[in-house]
């Protein structure tokens, strides 16, 4: 995600520059990647000495890719930043539109996978396997009514199921004009 938004220079809708770079000229990006990852492991190794008691790493543009390219021009990276942090901090790995990439996940190194609302919790959990994981209320559902809002958050509680590990949390962030009134229902 950084590294999109340093080629592309703001958010984009199909990562061109990026993809470009990944694909033709391969050494480029795993030099940015490179010093990405430093940056982001200084980063949140000081985060860790000012009191942070857990970390979470955000991959929102990272369901642009494919399988393949997942495994071949994030998941080295990520694994790198998680095995370059103080490991007595539990970590969350979050993306959106992960669900093709359940199978490779774990091998991230982090301690809980963040799940968006694109796959139903307890499925997504399944191809997962045995690790915590976090989500996975859509965040437009904070749009809707309270009862709405107390309904969808039962449901996923429900597929849940009193399975341990899990963390309750939007699938992704919480939209500007969520009303306070649909949070404090959730």
């Amino acid at each position: 995600t950084l590294a999109s938004y340093l080629i592309e220079g703001h958010g984009s809708e199909d990562y061109f520059h990026t993809r470009t770079i990944m694909e033709e000229n391969f050494e480029v990006w795993d030099e940015l990647m490179k010093h990405l990852v430093a940056a982001t492991i200084s980063y949140l190794n000081a985060q860790v000495d000012a009191g942070a008691q857990a970390l979470q790493l955000f991959d929102s543009w990272v369901g642009i890719l494919s399988p393949t390219e997942y495994k071949r021009f994030a998941l080295p990276y990520v694994q790198q930043v998680i095995n370059g942090l103080k490991s007595d901090i539990p970590v969350i790995y979050f993306g959106t539109e992960t669900a093709p990439f359940y199978p490779f996940l774990k091998e991230t190194g982090a301690d809980v996978i963040g799940v968006d609302w694109h796959t139903p919790i307890d499925e997504a959990w399944n191809h997962l396997g045995n690790v915590a994981v976090q989500g996975n209320l859509d965040p437009n559902v904070l749009l809707t009514t309270p009862d709405n809002v107390r309904q969808e958050t039962e449901k996923i509680l429900r597929l849940v199921n009193g399975k341990p590990g899990h963390i309750f949390n939007l699938g992704h962030g919480i939209l500007p004009n969520t009303p306070m009134e649909n949070v404090r229902a959730m």
